[in-house]
């Protein structure tokens, strides 16, 4: 085969593109990669931002899923602790009596046939709790554990009919900034990172040959192997682009989520239960906020902009207030979002029950074609793994290496945030607790990098609000691949939180006019 410009070329820059590239380009690889917008631009930037076994999915006997997401959960953990640490969930316990006084027979009926309406019966939980906490190896997590409702603050916010509680651990993960330092560690090892990219084409010869239109300038790679991991897209790409057949496919499901202002004293998370089956959280957001979700709703095609609906708004709040002491209203909610799951088709019949698993597809009928669908953010690493597995035998290369790698900024123990705030503080005064406590959680140890040799917050440049600096800006803009404003304060950050409209706009103003000078 000719010599080519890349080993492999993956379209895609969400969660699974961006961890397939850091993996092979780790590996000797020579790789591309090409994102039609902004990094983690779609549902990598829109998730639950949980790392966790799936609890649920035990329900739908996918244990292979659940014990490798709860292996999956600690390395990640120790390889990210900067954007990702441990949460404990609280779940109240309601006494169903239709399922307490129901026969043998009729609660096995309920284990085997999970789409059941109502709510999971004690024992279920149990169950699914012990299960959680040994299937997949724990070592750093705390274990299940019982709460009185009546005498915590976890009890506090709730209404009295709640009495007990089952607390267990997962974690949380900040999942635009996992996206970018992937894409960073990949570049970082080599590989070619395209973003603003689209692919327009891309044809199989002796290679392949891929298109990309970057900034309406036209170009062409080649490369000895395709990945297509367009998320959302991949049919899409696999039909439109690559002139592909195939029976494969993905069922999109739209996952919105409210934001309101912070609902709990304490920093621990509710997982819900409602009477039709599902499930819904409520997780402190961000320091001020609790984040409510998440729904499950078909969505009819990729190019249909994901927006959390009034009818979708409306159910997360009856859902809620089904426990809250303090009811919520519409006016309550600062903001929402949605994403798109591209989960693969397996025809369940609703889209609660259809699998988070993932399907890699090779097409090796000349030059091979992987095509991704599914996943879930806990198990892109896996999945990473997995596809280059199945790619060895057409691409020479390295051998495992990722598990427990520290991302950028991630090389410290899970242990030490701390005082690596504290750390932070004292070789900077000026900067306050709050302060120092966003960047470490954005930053880990390249704080340092980002705040370099300044003396006060003057020596950072232009102050944006809410923290925000010339300096972060710089950093975000030459690092990690922000080019909007909109990249800086819903992607790389949650500041389009706090900054004012005029704020935003100064930013912006800002960033066009850097643009146009490089032009």
């Amino acid at each position: 085969m000719a010599d080519t410009d890349f080993d492999l070329f993956i379209i895609g820059g969400g969660v699974n593109g961006c961890g397939i590239a850091r993996d092979a380009a780790g590996r000797g690889l020579r790789v591309g990669l090409a994102e039609m917008n902004d990094l983690g631009w779609a549902t990598s930037s829109s998730s639950t931002k949980l790392f966790h076994g799936g609890l649920r999915y035990l329900e739908y006997f996918e244990f292979r899923l659940v014990r490798e997401s709860l292996i999956e959960r600690e390395r990640l953990l120790t390889a990210m602790p900067h954007i990702s640490w441990p949460m404990r969930f609280v779940l109240p316990y309601h006494r169903d009596m239709r399922f307490e006084n129901s026969t043998p027979t009729s609660k096995l009926l309920s284990f085997v046939m999970p789409w059941m309406k109502g709510r999971r019966p004690a024992w279920l939980i149990r169950l699914g709790l012990f299960m959680y906490d040994n299937l997949g190896g724990r070592k750093i997590l705390p274990p299940t554990s019982t709460v009185d409702l009546t005498q915590g603050v976890e009890g506090s916010h709730l209404q009295d009919r709640f009495a007990k509680a089952y607390e267990y651990s997962d974690c949380w993960v900040e999942d635009s900034r996992l996206v970018v330092l992937n894409a960073r560690d990949a570049e970082a090892k080599g590989a070619q990172i395209m973003t603003r990219a689209k692919v327009t084409s891309a044809d199989r010869g002796d290679h392949w040959t891929v298109t990309v239109d970057h900034g309406g300038t036209q170009k062409s790679f080649t490369a000895k192997a395709l990945i297509n991991a367009g998320g959302p897209w991949v049919e899409d790409v696999l039909r439109g682009k690559l002139r592909q057949n195939s029976t494969e496919g993905v069922r999109l499901v739209r996952g919105s989520h409210i934001i309101t202002k912070r609902l709990f004293d304490h920093d621990k998370c509710y997982f819900f239960q409602g009477t039709d089956g599902r499930i819904i959280f409520a997780i402190p957001y961000e320091t001020d906020f609790t984040l409510i979700g998440t729904t499950d709703a078909e969505h009819s095609e990729p190019d249909t902009k994901p927006t959390c609906t009034p009818q979708e708004q409306a159910y997360l709040i009856d859902f809620i207030n089904q426990y809250l002491a303090d009811p919520i209203a519409q006016d309550d909610i600062v903001w929402t979002y949605s994403g798109v799951r591209p989960l693969y088709d397996d025809g369940a019949s609703s889209a609660s029950a259809a699998t988070r698993d993932y399907v890699l597809s090779v097409n090796d009928q000349g030059p091979v074609l992987m095509n991704v669908f599914g996943g879930k953010i806990t198990t892109y690493r896996k999945l990473a793994e997995h596809a280059l597995a199945d790619l060895k035998p057409y691409l020479p290369m390295g051998d495992d290496w990722t598990a427990g790698v520290a991302m950028p900024g991630g090389d410290f123990k899970v242990s030490d945030v701390d005082d690596l705030i504290a750390r932070l503080r004292a070789d900077y005064p000026f900067l306050t607790d709050r302060w120092a406590k966003r960047l470490i959680r954005a930053y880990g140890t390249e704080s340092w990098d980002v705040l370099g040799a300044a003396k006060s917050a003057d020596d950072l440049g232009t102050d944006y609000g809410a923290t925000l600096t010339g300096a972060e800006v710089t950093w975000l803009t030459a690092r990690e691949y922000a080019q909007t404003a909109e990249d800086i304060l819903w992607r790389r950050s949650k500041l389009g939180l706090r900054l004012t409209k005029e704020q935003a706009a100064a930013l912006d103003a800002d960033l066009k006019s850097l643009q146009s000078a490089a032009q």
